[in-house]
């Protein structure tokens, strides 16, 4: 079956699927995303996503033109189009066509599009031996307002990743220009020291993660104490487990940093004790089996 994509309110054909080529989020990457995962049919927590969007938009000044899209139809229509049951979906908004010159006051309507694709998830044994990881030469602007907005704006993410396919690495962790953790490249990232879970604060220059949030609402549920705020690198490599959080990834345990060992260098306790709590709570909401 073809693929199919949603794009401004038609669902079509990818092959048919045409975007100008004034598309602002291409000429200027004027644009924000959602990356999401499907189980069983269902969005997990498809609202908080599209909540963060639609408060990103604010930001951008585009929440006014897109009042009359529907997105969360749209999502759950291209999911259907697709006859997808577990699915990694993308959901786009750029500020759509204009003038070659940055100026968003020429663009007449956003361009809004959705795809998914079936979600083939990262083998058991994966999990089992973790992520490694490298420092990224590359800086988070705790400043920017830029670095709390999952943009089309992604260059420096893909510069990170580049960094860590070339040391061999999983994942690249950024700090922000004040020497302090804020992310991974496509991650959150949190640590355990002393059994308690830190992870660094939406003031560090993080994104504010969808699956992070959850992490810390289960802490919460079974009493685990943990820490929002600034964390210095050694922190990390002092730390006795860690591990990323994303959409797609769920929690994956970060096992080595720098060519080194994080704890006893495997999934550490808390670690594997809130991936099953995680699992969890995804089943109870999507009646799928994460």
């Amino acid at each position: 079956m073809s693929e199919i994509i949603y794009l401004n309110g038609h669902l079509v054909p990818h092959s048919e699927a045409r975007l100008s080529p004034f598309d602002h989020g291409f000429l200027y990457g004027y644009g924000l995303f959602e990356t999401m995962r499907a189980y069983n049919g269902n969005i997990f927590r498809l609202d908080r996503h599209l909540s963060r969007l639609r408060c990103s938009a604010e930001s951008l000044g585009l929440a006014g033109k897109l009042a009359a899209s529907d997105m969360e139809a749209a999502c759950l229509e291209t999911l259907r189009a697709n006859e997808l049951k577990d699915a990694r979906l993308r959901l786009t908004i750029s500020a759509g066509e204009g003038d070659m010159t940055p100026d968003p006051d020429t663009c007449s309507s956003p361009t809004f599009l959705v795809t998914a694709k079936a979600f083939i998830p990262l083998s058991p044994k994966r999990y089992e031996q973790g992520f490694k990881a490298v420092l990224s030469s590359l800086h988070r602007d705790s400043q920017s307002p830029l670095s709390r907005l999952k943009s089309t704006c992604y260059l420096n993410n893909i510069l990170a990743r580049m960094e860590a396919k070339a040391a061999g690495c999983n994942e690249a962790i950024i700090l922000n220009e004040r020497g302090y953790l804020a992310e991974g490249s496509i991650s959150n990232i949190f640590l355990v020291s002393k059994g308690i879970l830190i992870t660094p604060s939406l003031e560090s220059g993080i994104l504010s993660g969808i699956t992070r949030e959850a992490v810390l609402e289960i802490a919460q549920a079974l009493h685990i104490k943990a820490e929002e705020r600034e964390v210095e690198l050694k922190e990390l490599t002092e730390a006795e487990e860690a591990f990323f959080t994303n959409s797609v990834l769920e929690l994956m345990p970060l096992t080595w940093f720098a060519s080194k060992a994080i704890g006893l260098g495997k999934p550490g306790q808390l670690t594997k004790k809130l991936m099953a709590a995680y699992k969890k709570l995804v089943n109870e909401t999507t009646g799928g089996m994460a």
